[in-house]
């Protein structure tokens, strides 16, 4: 299957008119809905302002002849993390520095409050609901090129296969010296340009990918539908397909947070985005899947290596990835101060693991960001954070479901724009699940995920469907087996 992708402009002669203010509407009736469209309040505002303005902290060792770089979708302003790779004998040297939100972020104060009640950065199509105000997360906080910014330093040194060997954290003052994106980065490497930085980082990625494998981890190649604007004022729907470096740059992450994780636990205090394994009859039910749809899947050889190697554009395939959706359920946070919890892992990565690479657009990461560097240097962790870890966990599931209901939502109110006068027409759409009173459908040449009632067609099968309403203020696309 192709990757479709569509663009709503607003001078499109094909373009109904009213359907962009409509689908303008409805994004910030689903902010309203939801309880994320109020201003960011006045007194953590003004207290964001005040620590923006002010020097770097005082005591940070100065690194900023390091020269690090980011790695981030075009166009992105809140820069949480910045990498430098070195070779070390076979194996590597990465520092990966994250942004030290915690040295603006006083606790208690009216700023940390207005966090708690966030919990995470929402991002809707045509606008983003901060964690931070900007003048912390896409300035003064930022790890923005040729600024001077303090932030966790995250030392790892990897062997010849990339297995981790050492790790340790301190606070630091750095400079970024570029700003680079995935496709930028890809394109390079592609047409054998890369110079020694990015070589190193697909080096090192590609290691760490054998590690995951090796340990049993997976990762579900789910398509991605990502609704975007455009600097002209339309927006864009598409199934975007991932490029390597994403997964390059996401591995590092994983190694942080694992290397956070073992910390945590030998300091008997944390907390850890835990997830628990499918049960056998979960699996059970998806080798059962993999056979009626005709995917081999040899004896002996783990789930996550199965679904590791699914091909998103084989209609197949696609259908099964949606079937594994329920191997990868129960992901949450467990917090802890003493005993460790007593199943520390998360399934999908296969070891302990814990968010630290993310403080400014999730609230968890600046938390475990002090755990983890009071645990390093022998040092007390503040009351002040160790009293509030037990919270933590309902405070990011509160926010981890707004923010997965407001990304349905505008998805869904997208694909309703894209559809918007073609009620009545049918469509040629692969059967990707089966539901109570019907199916749920990708459509081939849109970037449509859509749910169908009436009778079932096999999974994997291509199958015609009806659009039977588009409602672009309710969210709403309905299809009907036609007949």
């Amino acid at each position: 299957m192709p990757h479709p992708r569509v663009v709503l402009r607003p001078t499109d002669a094909e373009t109904p008119s009213g359907v962009r203010q409509a689908l303008l509407e409805r994004f910030a009736a689903v902010r309203a809905e939801l309880g994320i469209d109020g201003p960011y309040p006045a007194d953590a505002l003004a207290e964001a302002q005040r620590v923006a303005a002010e020097p770097p902290p005082g005591g940070h060792p100065d690194e900023t002849d390091v020269p690090y770089v980011t790695l981030d979708p075009p166009g992105s302003m809140d820069l949480d993390q910045a990498l430098h790779i070195e070779r070390d004998g076979a194996g590597h040297r990465v520092r990966y520095a994250i942004a030290d939100v915690p040295a603006f972020v006083r606790m208690g104060g009216a700023l940390d409050r207005a966090t708690r009640e966030r919990g995470q950065t929402v991002y809707c199509p045509d606008e983003r609901v901060p964690l931070h105000p900007p003048v912390l997360s896409e300035d003064a906080g930022s790890l923005l090129p040729g600024e001077v910014r303090p932030a966790f330093v995250w030392d790892l040194r990897l062997d010849g296969e990339g297995v981790l060997t050492a790790a340790e954290v301190h606070r630091a003052l750095v400079r970024s010296v570029e700003r680079l994106d995935y496709e930028g980065v890809q394109g390079a490497v592609d047409a054998g340009t890369a110079d020694e930085r990015l070589l190193l980082l697909r080096e090192v990625g590609e290691r760490r990918v054998a590690q995951e494998r090796a340990r049993g981890g997976a990762s579900l190649p789910m398509p991605e539908q990502q609704v975007s604007a455009e600097p002209d004022g339309g927006f864009t729907l598409q199934f975007r397909p991932p490029v390597a470096s994403e997964e390059w740059n996401a591995q590092l992450s994983l190694l942080t947070g694992m290397a956070a994780a073992s910390m945590m636990l030998d300091g008997g205090l944390g907390v850890l985005r835990t997830m628990p394994a499918p049960t056998d009859d979960a699996v059970a039910r998806f080798r059962r899947a993999a056979r009626g749809l005709g995917v081999q899947w040899p004896d002996g050889v783990p789930y996550g290596d199965l679904v590791r190697g699914l091909d998103r554009t084989d209609p197949r395939h696609l259908a099964l990835i949606h079937e594994a959706t329920s191997l990868f359920r129960g992901a949450s946070y467990t917090a802890f101060d003493g005993a460790a919890p007593a199943d520390p892992e998360h399934a999908a990565v296969a070891a302990p693991y814990a968010h630290v690479t993310a403080p400014l657009r999730r609230l968890v990461d600046r938390f475990g960001l002090v755990v983890c560097e009071a645990l390093g240097r022998g040092a007390e962790v503040p009351d002040a954070v160790r009293t509030a870890l037990p919270a933590l966990a309902d405070l990011m599931t509160t926010s981890d479901r707004t923010a997965r209901a407001a990304e349905r939502a505008c998805a869904d109110a997208a694909e309703a724009a894209v559809l918007h006068g073609r009620e009545g027409e049918e469509f040629e759409a692969v059967v990707v699940d089966h539901l109570e009173k019907g199916m749920e459908v990708q459509l081939v040449d849109l970037p449509v995920l859509a749910k169908v009632s009436g009778d079932r067609g096999a999974l994997g099968s291509t199958v015609t469907v009806r659009l039977d309403v588009a409602d672009v203020a309710g969210s709403a696309v309905r299809f009907v087996r036609p007949g």
